[in-house]
């Protein structure tokens, strides 16, 4: 007989059910936990004495069939004390979730908990609406593609940091780049605040530019490897680093829509990512997925001219009447927001609709006609008065400029140092 596991989910707890089947001793997890007080079952769960629930004798087999106590309902989840896996952390998982041992075992009983566990310094939360929490198919491409056993012994840790990095805040590559050059930094002593600068600053937009670039490699091999709400999140915390004159980003911001009575269109709006710079006064930013479909029509029209194509004539138009709406608004708008978002600002902040401008990023222009380049430039310029629209190309190119003038700005001021 194979050995079983078995999970019951009741209204207050859930339970582990499981049949042992070692032919050297089938009572051997019995006689664990009456001798020692624990055991261990195929090195994953550890369960005590204390959480027996039921322990029923199988004579026609002479073995026993163990229940334990798992786990107990904690509002939408299940909590898992952690010293059943050996966590830092107690382990919440969705009561929706459907749970076998594959969820919780890898290859050669390797714990997959565990093994994230050693990547992180947070709790575990496996779908439900918790911050932080892994949507369950995020999950689920974990367990499909976890690394087997030998891989796990030279890859592990990176492709699980991959999985898991826009869930759980686990560092990437190039956050552990900057984070390693910032620690080195820390033991630097007497040097001049301005040096530490002028070393610090090129650093943090080599990291904006380094993840980026490996997000779209990412979005390039596999078009869902990102859930929408996921890329704008990182986006625009990549924004708050290129622009430092944006404090904070605001989701999911309600607004009046101001169309005519008896006109049928919705009556309310939502803006994903709302900007709010040091003064409190308020932009938008729209982000979209890089998609493989081109920005502008495949070929030019009868007098030589390409056009914008639908999803970003669209997505100018989007941005537009949010702009319009947020300036009809105005002060009673002001006073709404502040009043929704006051925990997410500082104290005494206050949140300004004054003439507010919209940046817009979406698709790539990497492999645009000298012709298109040209034609999507002066696009751009026609609406340059309220939308910045950029492709993540244009983004990567920004950067790189922005690198470059960083170091030629800063080698300037050590000649003149030097001169002086």
């Amino acid at each position: 007989m194979n050995k079983t596991i078995q999970f019951i989910s009741e209204q207050d707890r859930l339970l582990l059910k499981y049949m042992p089947s070692d032919i050297r001793d089938p009572r051997l997890v019995g006689h664990k936990l009456e001798t020692e007080g624990r055991v261990t079952l195929r090195k994953t769960f550890s369960f005590e004495q204390a959480d027996l629930v039921e322990k029923i004798e199988l004579e026609e087999v002479d073995e026993f069939q163990y229940t334990f106590l798992f786990g107990v309902a904690d509002g939408a989840y299940f909590r898992v004390n952690r010293r059943i896996f050996g966590l830092k952390h107690d382990l919440l998982l969705t009561k929706e979730m459907k749970l076998s041992d594959k969820t919780f075992i890898a290859t050669r009983d390797i714990s997959i908990f565990r093994r994230i566990d050693v990547l992180i310094d947070e709790p575990i939360v496996v779908g439900g609406d918790a911050d932080g929490a892994i949507p369950p198919e995020a999950f689920d491409e974990l367990l499909a593609n976890f690394p087997t056993t030998t891989e796990l012994t030279h890859y592990a840790r990176a492709r699980v940091a991959r999985v898991l990095k826009d869930y759980l805040g686990t560092m990437s590559a190039a956050q552990t780049k900057l984070d390693t050059y910032l620690n080195q930094k820390k033991t630097i002593r007497n040097r001049s605040k301005i040096d530490f600068i002028k070393d610090y600053e090129p650093k943090k937009f080599e990291y904006v530019r380094d993840e980026l670039s490996a997000m779209l490699l990412d979005v390039e091999a596999n078009p869902k490897a990102y859930k929408e709400e996921d890329w704008q999140r990182q986006i625009a915390e990549f924004i708050l680093l290129i622009f430092p004159k944006y404090v904070a980003v605001l989701e999911k911001v309600h607004i009046k829509d101001f169309y005519p009575k008896g006109c049928k269109v919705q009556t309310k709006r939502e803006i994903d990512l709302m900007l709010v710079d040091a003064n409190g006064a308020v932009d938008v930013i729209e982000i979209k997925r890089p998609e493989p479909h081109q920005l502008l029509s495949k070929k030019p029209g009868s007098r030589g001219n390409y056009t914008p194509n639908g999803e970003l004539s669209e997505a100018v138009m989007q941005v537009e009447k949010y702009l319009f709406h947020l300036s009809k608004w105005g002060r009673t708008g002001e006073r709404a927001i502040q009043g929704k978002r006051k925990a997410e600002l500082p104290a005494d902040f206050e949140i300004r609709i004054t003439n507010p401008k919209a940046i817009l990023i979406l698709g790539r222009d990497k492999n645009f006609t000298v012709d298109q380049m040209f034609d999507f430039e002066i696009i751009k310029r026609k609406y340059a008065n309220i939308v910045d629209i950029m492709t993540y190309d244009d983004l990567l190119r920004r950067l790189a400029n922005i690198i470059a003038m960083i170091h030629h700005n800063y080698s300037k001021l050590g000649t003149k140092g030097g001169q002086a």
